[in-house]
């Protein structure tokens, strides 16, 4: 199965998933064009099919977003765009004096057999108000997970990967890839 992401923190996660299902997971490192959508499941779809367009072989990429209702739902879809921008210290100033609640969302468009399906995973937590860790990427250090004490970033790949919103939705598509294999 080929992953198509240019991030590699993505793929170390999702590898750690992959490792020891029997299905082999390769790297597929493309820059396309990432059309912006309202929803991260309109997102990860049209990525899906405008990677068709030059990846023929059956694939998977995914889009997560970090969503604080506290900020309408800000950043949402623009979490990439955000993230690049102002950080988690400017979500972070965002978030003062307001609920911290916030929620990531992955949505993983798989293709194959010329056809799209998708695989969703939510994680709710908080945005911190320091930033901790170095294992994460985006925005990881501010996120505490509902019921934890670390945040994201201060997780090792398995622990994260055991509840994570990538997790869920990576958990999801190994069950539905292993279950199309043919029974021995």
């Amino acid at each position: 199965m080929i992953l198509v992401t240019s991030n590699r923190h993505k793929f170390q996660e999702i590898a750690a998933m992959f490792h020891g299902t029997g299905i082999p997971l390769e790297w597929r490192q493309m820059k396309y064009e990432e059309i912006q959508e309202d929803t991260t499941e309109m997102i990860s779809y049209r990525s899906c099919v405008e990677v068709r367009k030059y990846l023929h072989d059956d694939f998977f990429l995914e889009d997560t977003g970090l969503y604080v209702p506290s900020l309408y739902g800000f950043p949402g879809p623009y979490s990439s765009y955000v993230n690049a921008t102002i950080g988690y210290a400017g979500l972070q100033r965002l978030v003062e004096g307001k609920d911290r609640r916030a929620y990531f969302k992955t949505v993983i468009s798989l293709s194959m057999g010329g056809s799209i399906t998708q695989f969703g995973g939510i994680l709710r937590g908080e945005i911190s108000s320091k930033a901790r860790g170095t294992t994460g990427f985006g925005f990881d250090p501010v996120f505490i997970p509902e019921g934890e004490n670390l945040t994201l970033a201060e997780m090792e790949i398995d622990l994260k990967n055991r509840f994570s919103h990538r997790g869920r939705a990576v958990s999801v598509l190994i069950e539905y890839l292993i279950s199309l294999e043919p029974k021995r």
